[in-house]
């Protein structure tokens, strides 16, 4: 059986990241069996989290992932999509991985309130006392990528002005269909069940998390979402 290597659950959704909890979407979705497991980073083929191991292989990256169960499991999901549905799906899926992804990590590693929250679940990946000595580094580590990305260069306001224009796109993007796509989910929607939910569940009533919580057909896709492939009590 696949194994999957992640993070740990939190704020009563499955996965404290948002593309370990894409990845673990999918596989719900696309009926892939698999066993969860708390990721030992050494093992990373590509030094982060989620990754899998199949048939002795470990694998990284959660689109490199999926991809690679489409061709060795089939692909019941997105197989009879069309061009212009797939470029829809992968226009909405880089807006949240590679632009509202930063938003999410300025919350949480950047912002005070957010870190308070995030720190101790970030701390108990580590063993007892190691962790205290090596997240402030990788804190730092975090922030600076920010400024190297783009974002973190702004002032808050700023910030807050992007996350909510990417939060807003998605938003029309799904207008009142079941999913993303239509009446039937695609693996897209495992990235947008994820980051939009990432946001949602974060216990810090920010700006972006208020705004989120204002589009409402969000709040109701996330709820559908969670209660379809999410019921068998694994938080």
């Amino acid at each position: 059986m696949l194994i999957l290597h992640q993070g740990p659950a939190a704020f009563g959704i499955s996965n404290v990241s948002p593309f370990c909890l894409k990845l673990e979407s999918y596989l719900r979705m696309a009926g892939i069996p698999y066993t969860a497991k708390a990721a030992a980073f050494g093992k990373a083929p590509k030094g982060k989290i989620p990754f899998i191991e199949e048939d002795g292989s470990f694998l990284g990256d959660s689109q490199l992932i999926i991809e690679h169960l489409k061709r060795k499991h089939g692909d019941p999901l997105d197989a009879k999509l069309g061009a212009e549905d797939v470029a829809k799906g992968h226009l909405v899926r880089r807006v949240l991985e590679d632009s509202l992804y930063w938003n999410i990590i300025h919350e949480r590693w950047v912002s005070q309130e957010g870190w308070r929250i995030y720190k101790p679940i970030f701390e108990a990946l580590f063993p007892p006392g190691i962790g205290k000595l090596i997240v402030p580094m990788i804190r730092r580590g975090v922030t600076k990528a920010t400024h190297t990305q783009g974002l973190g260069r702004h002032r808050p306001e700023e910030i807050l002005e992007m996350g909510k224009a990417d939060v807003s796109a998605v938003a029309v993007a799904l207008g009142d269909k079941p999913f993303l796509l239509g009446e039937n989910p695609t693996s897209f929607d495992a990235a947008l069940y994820a980051f939009i939910v990432s946001i949602i569940a974060f216990p810090v009533d920010s700006p972006l998390r208020k705004y989120t919580l204002g589009q409402q057909n969000l709040v109701r896709y996330c709820e559908r979402f969670q209660q379809r492939f999410f019921t068998d009590g694994q938080k």
